[in-house]
């Protein structure tokens, strides 16, 4: 017979409680400012979601009405140093966090508004309205709250989209050496999310300090958590990854407040991370002023149950108890709260002259100007010691040896991290295999021990985490993905979360990462591991590419990339470029050029663009098919750095343009560009633009077919023939 013994899991699962003798024992002070903050909150939606009935609110208005006390209580233990960030229903974590920072001693019944408080209050209502006075000069609205100064780190719109950023910002905090701890607040929905989980894994292999805050609300959208999951208590959730977990009544502020501080103490102590679950309910609907049963999706019984056991009424009933307050004080409260907001919508609203009687509109000179689009999608390009300058033409002989492509990379790299103690590498198998997969990490792991990261295989997972470290600020993150069609796995933190959020957040702050890509065409790894990711990456705004065909080239791009605020994704092919021997600089601090491409032949009768192992097979084509081509090498591909004076300049000699790229049409380079080359220098061409690429399929397992699928030097030669016919 076989023996069947019970697992237990490895971390404690607990439901917190608190008594009203735990009530009895707190500070009247700290209970005074439990319930003048979930007040201030309280009247702040409802002020919301006023403007919002009123079409003041551009888009959804997501209130957090009957959550206040997981909010208010989860943030008072927390310090100006530790950082939170939040979902779409983020309101009131914010302003908690916000309202801690600018009152640290707590807030007092009948006490005057501080201009501070009044300022957090009225900032947070302008940039939900999206004003020009938000924190976020309006872009971010409802979803997007961000007062990274204060710990405030971004609300978030996609469901589990921030939670591996705040793994980043704990990250930061364990490498700085501090006690400070990340909190990510997300909800039912979110729990079930790959990249929540991923979070989770890599957070309990790493004893990162972070807290998963789950405001368990029982609805993503109309979908119960009963629906949705076999085990509707989400805080189960830590226990998969040997986490210890707590739920709490998250109607009770003190509670929430008491547990806190119970997860602050492990969690500082770096003893790794704590989840929260807080059993809470929203009272109204997804976004919007009408409860969940104007939709069918709840019962107005459900919705009365919650109602009895409100967080406000239940902080309040404790104050009446303990002789704090009398109801007389509790009400003036409610009007004062009530009146300041309503004085706050004053001051960003006023009659429409064109309206109705009594109909409001936003005071047009609060409106962000429409210059104000497109700045801050990435930073300028910094000042750079001119001597540090160089054009990657200009080596002499002896500035140059011979070295393969690959090491060339770990050579660069390890004199970064050399040069630099904020740099941090990270990926899979980075930190083993002398070198990971193809020797690009070779020597790091040994010389910076704790700062080359082997992850699990979570591509969404630890790519979001290097965005929360870029979005800290205090450290470089390199992100290396094995493959670049792993993009799609972890598309959400690329496009989503690093590429939008400089500009999403209003433009203020860096985001200054790399992430390393490398592309498999001709390895044999077939369809999935074959892909160019430049087409699909130039359509992100908020990326820079480059894309450097030599050795010397990759030194000074990447020494250019790292200078930047900005993310960067570096191309580079394996087994086109990486075992190549050729020349490589013994200086390994120069920098290219920004924004600049490489004339790598010049000729009068047809201009070649191409990036990466093509470029070869451009000049190589050009020999053999006789024509005189100028063959220029790209090296920065993003639209906003991609050099329009070196192309305008050879095209209005050439007056003829092939674009040469290797990767298959779907997520072609060449489109784009030929498109805007087309706008640009119509009157300059005296053929179309044409276009060397793979095919329809990505390449297969086969060498004959994946031969076939790829572009060659074949394909430029009849392209550059074609022109001559």
């Amino acid at each position: 017979m076989p023996t069947i013994e019970p697992l237990q899991p490895s971390a404690a699962w607990n439901q917190f409680a608190a008594e009203e003798s735990d009530w009895d024992a707190a500070d009247p002070a700290l209970l005074e400012t439990i319930t003048v903050q979930m007040h201030l909150i309280r009247a702040f939606e409802e002020q919301v979601l006023e403007l919002a009935g009123q079409k003041l609110i551009n888009g959804p208005a997501h209130s957090s009405i009957g959550q206040e006390a997981g909010a208010v209580g989860s943030a008072i233990p927390l310090t100006t140093a530790d950082q939170i960030n939040g979902s779409h229903r983020g309101h009131h974590q914010f302003l908690a966090k916000a309202l801690n920072a600018v009152a640290p001693d707590g807030f007092r019944l009948g006490a005057d508004w501080t201009p501070d408080v009044v300022t957090v209050l009225y900032r947070t209502l302008a940039e939900i309205a999206g004003l020009s006075d938000g924190y976020c000069h309006g872009r971010g609205g409802s979803m997007h709250l961000q007062w990274k100064e204060i710990g405030a780190m971004g609300t978030n719109a996609i469901v589990g989209g921030a939670v591996p950023f705040a793994t980043g910002f704990a990250k930061a905090h364990q490498l700085a050496g501090t006690n400070a701890v990340a909190v990510t607040y997300f909800g039912d929905g979110a729990s079930n999310i790959g990249s929540t989980l991923e979070a989770l894994n890599i957070a309990a292999a790493w004893k990162l300090p972070i807290v998963f805050f789950i405001e368990n609300n029982h609805y993503a959208v109309s979908t119960t958590d009963d629906e949705s999951t076999a085990e509707a208590r989400l805080s189960v959730r830590g226990l998969g990854f040997g986490i210890p977990s707590w739920r709490v009544d998250g109607q009770d502020a003190l509670a929430v407040k008491l547990v806190m501080d119970e997860v602050l103490a492990h969690v500082r102590t770096g003893q790794g991370p704590a989840v929260v679950e807080a059993d809470t309910y929203r009272y109204f609907h997804q976004n919007g002023p009408f409860p969940g049963s104007a939709f069918g999706y709840r019962s107005k019984e459900e919705e009365a149950s919650w109602r009895d056991r409100d967080p406000l009424q239940m902080a309040e009933r404790h104050l009446e108890r303990l002789d704090i307050a009398d109801r007389e004080q509790l009400d003036a409260l409610r009007r004062a709260c009530k009146q300041l907001m309503r004085e706050l919508a004053g001051r960003i609203t006023e009659p429409d002259p064109d309206g109705r009687p009594g109909q409001l509109r936003i005071r047009p000179e609060l409106w962000p100007p429409a210059s104000f689009i497109d700045v801050g999608i990435r930073g300028d390009w910094p000042e750079i010691d001119p001597a540090r300058v160089r054009t990657g033409l200009d080596f002499a002989d002896d500035e140059l040896a011979t070295a393969r492509f690959v090491d060339v990379i770990a050579a660069v790299m390890h004199r970064r991290m050399e040069t630099d103690d904020r740099v941090l590498v990270l990926g899979e198998d980075v930190h083993k295999l002398n070198g990971g997969s193809r020797g690009a990490t070779k020597g790091l792991p040994q010389d910076f021990p704790g700062r080359v990261l082997g992850t699990p295989i979570a591509e969404a997972g630890f790519t979001g985490l290097g965005g929360g470290i870029a979005l800290d600020g205090r450290f470089y993150p390199v992100v290396e993905l094995m493959y670049a069609d792993f993009i799609w796995v972890a598309a959400d933190q690329i496009f989503n979360q690093i590429g939008r959020a400089r500009h999403m957040f209003g433009g203020d702050h860096d985001m200054a990462m790399l992430m390393r890509l490398k592309i498999g065409t001709t390895t044999g790894y077939g369809s999935q591991h074959s892909m160019d990711p430049a087409g699909v990456l130039s359509t992100s705004v908020g990326w820079r590419i480059i894309a450097p065909s030599t050795a010397v080239d990759y030194v000074g791009l990447l020494n250019a990339a790292m200078l930047t605020g900005d993310p960067v994704a570096v191309l580079e092919h394996d087994a086109d470029l990486y075992k190549l021997e050729g020349p490589a600089p013994t200086d390994l601090d120069y920098v290219l050029p920004f924004g600049r491409a490489a004339v790598r032949r010049e000729g009068s009768e047809v201009t070649l663009i191409s990036y990466l192992s093509m470029v070869q097979r451009c000049l190589d084509a050009v020999e053999q098919s006789g024509v005189d081509g100028e063959v220029i090498d790209l090296r920065w591909l993003d639209r906003a750095s991609i050099d329009w004076d070196t192309i305008t300049e050879s095209v209005r000699k050439t007056n003829r343009v092939v674009i040469v790229e290797q990767g298959a049409q779907g997520t072609s380079y060449g489109g784009w560009l030929a498109g805007e080359i087309g706008r640009r220098l119509f009157d300059w061409l005296d053929a179309p633009v044409l276009r060397v690429q793979g095919g329809e399929a990505a390449p297969s397992i086969s060498k004959a077919l994946e031969t076939a699928a790829n572009a060659n030097t074949d394909d430029i030669v009849a392209a550059l023939n074609e022109l001559k016919g």
